[in-house]
């Protein structure tokens, strides 16, 4: 994870992004509406889900104990994609880019994740990296077994939990 232009250790390095891959056993349109609906929404990320997650232009606000996010969506290429902006949060959060490519893979779902455009590798990256890949656990559980570890019940892992 790296920022274009900044020099560490000798080496340039280009912008920041979060990335992982999860497979999910269930069709891609499950997958979809877990991520489009706030119903789907509040069951794997946080259970203070509102807004609209199903029309280009919505926006969404999930809320945690820690503070909160609000998300406007750009796309919805339903079975295939969806990204949002981040319109308010935390400064390290604001303009940046969540999106997650979805592509049928036999009996799963391949979910392409990506949080983009972070401005540089601060610590708090590092922590979003992790709680993106346990919430990322928890949709899979969640379409998986039909229960997934939203906030207040997800695993914390520090004091911005």
């Amino acid at each position: 994870m790296t920022r274009t232009g900044t020099i560490i250790d000798s080496e340039e390095i280009t912008m920041v992004d979060i990335l992982h891959r999860v497979g999910i056993t269930a069709p891609v349109a499950e997958v979809y509406a877990a991520l489009t609906t706030v119903e789907g929404l509040a069951g794997w990320w946080t259970a203070d889900t509102q807004g609209s997650g199903g029309d280009v232009g919505g926006v969404l606000r999930f809320r945690f104990g820690a503070g909160g996010f609000d998300m406007k969506v750009l796309d919805l290429d339903p079975g295939r994609r969806v990204l949002w902006e981040v319109a308010d949060g935390p400064p390290e959060w604001l303009g940046t880019h969540v999106s997650w490519d979805l592509a049928q893979a036999g009996d799963y779902t391949v979910v392409l994740f990506k949080h983009a455009g972070w401005k540089e590798p601060v610590e708090f990256m590092h922590h979003c990296g992790t709680k993106w890949a346990l919430f990322l656990m928890s949709l899979k559980a969640l379409i998986e077994t039909g229960k997934g570890a939203p906030d207040p019940h997800d695993v914390k892992i520090d004091n911005w939990n």
